[in-house]
């Protein structure tokens, strides 16, 4: 049986030089550049740009790591083009601003990469979706002839985990993202297409930037945890097994994860996987934080409807706004897929009867102050 491949290598800080090296030894260790890239290749770095979050908060993924992967691809001779598709509205404007403070103008102006500004979106056909069959996508993709994600290594409140096939999130335009939040609210079905979407945008390497993540209430609030790994792989599914197990997360632990073993994309049996580099246990973090926000339901399949509805109201994790920090900036209200979140007095308030529990506003929020409250109850039984 051929093992699939992950290069796992060390990088304790974010060093050009020593990020540049360990982005080459990736390379050498995954068999060399010219393995999966041409020298007349277009790729798109497609980054983690969640949001206006300054390299060091570990929200996003770092500009030292774009720069030195930028620079190894355009030695080699390829055109590089930076882009993602953030939250919230894709326009120029937005663009500009995101790419400002995550430090990614810089990058471009240092090495001569571009940087996208084509926020038009297109229809494709994806045959090996298993829900979503066609997909509205970036147009940017026309624009390239590889794709290379580049993920962040972090925790999120409602996917457990946010590594290499939920980073191509990134290719749906922003304001389509809330749609599949709403239409596939249980966090089965969000992560069966967010299996089918990194099936579309069909990555020919996955980089992870692990030298320092994020811990607890990812995938914006929760706070920088120093790790030192440059991950890489041809199988981004592969590529978030050896990632999770860095920080202690088991494959059942992960939604994604957990699709991609139902559909055959990989196995949870880490004998399939040829890891190149250091081993796994140089990183193991047993104490790293994962987020208390997993979405368990405390109902049955044989309970009636207002039975349900009565156990969920009142154990399911659920949004929480802390007055205090907010700014009334209006970003959760308008990140909300059902819409119930209604500004009062310049401060959100939400229908938690018609809340679906995705999380974008705490995930969205510029101030972090949202968090997600876990009832007494859900606590208890989450335990056994």
């Amino acid at each position: 049986m051929i093992k699939e491949q992950v290069s796992l290598i060390q990088c304790k800080e974010y060093d050009f030089e020593a990020v540049k090296a360990a982005i080459l030894q990736s390379f050498d260790n995954l068999g060399g550049i010219e393995k999966y890239i041409k020298k007349t290749d277009r790729v798109l770095l497609k980054i983690n740009l969640l949001m206006k979050k300054k390299p060091e908060e570990a929200a996003t993924t770092h500009p030292v790591f774009t720069k030195a992967l930028a620079q190894v691809l355009i030695d080699y001779g390829a055109a590089v083009i930076i882009g993602d598709s953030p939250g919230g509205p894709f326009n120029e404007r937005m663009l500009k601003g995101v790419y400002k403070a995550c430090g990614m103008d810089q990058v471009a102006a240092e090495t001569g990469a571009a940087l996208n500004f084509n926020t038009n979106s297109m229809e494709v056909q994806n045959p090996k979706g298993k829900y979503l069959k066609e997909l509205t996508v970036v147009e940017m993709l026309r624009d390239v002839d590889k794709v290379i994600s580049v993920s962040k290594l972090k925790t999120h409140g409602l996917t457990v985990f946010t590594g290499a096939v939920k980073n191509m999130f990134g290719i749906i335009p922003g304001l389509k993202k809330p749609e599949y939040h709403l239409t596939m609210p249980e966090v089965k079905e969000f992560s069966d297409a967010l299996v089918d979407i990194c099936l579309c945008g069909n990555p020919v390497l996955s980089f992870m930037d692990g030298i320092v993540g994020m811990e607890g209430a990812g995938p914006s609030a929760g706070e920088p945890r120093e790790i030192g790994a440059v991950l890489a792989s041809p199988s981004p599914y592969h590529l978030d097994i050896v990632a999770s197990s860095i920080i202690n997360l088991k494959p059942a632990e992960v939604p994604t994860i957990q699709r991609c073993i139902e559909r055959n994309l990989c196995t949870e049996n880490p004998e399939d996987i040829e890891i190149l580099g250091e081993p796994v246990s140089t990183f193991r973090l047993e104490d790293f934080k994962i987020p208390d926000t997993r979405n368990k339901r405390l109902v049955a399949d044989w309970m009636p409807d207002f039975l349900k509805s009565f156990i969920d109201n009142r154990t399911r994790p659920r949004p929480t706004f802390q007055h205090d920090l907010c700014v009334g900036c209006r970003d959760c209200e308008k990140a909300c897929p059902p819409n119930v979140i209604t500004m009062i007095n310049d401060r959100p308030e939400a229908d938690l009867q018609e809340c679906i529990r995705c999380f974008c506003c705490q995930e969205l929020c510029p101030k972090k102050a949202v968090t997600v409250h876990r009832p007494w109850l859900l606590r208890k039984m989450s335990k056994f």
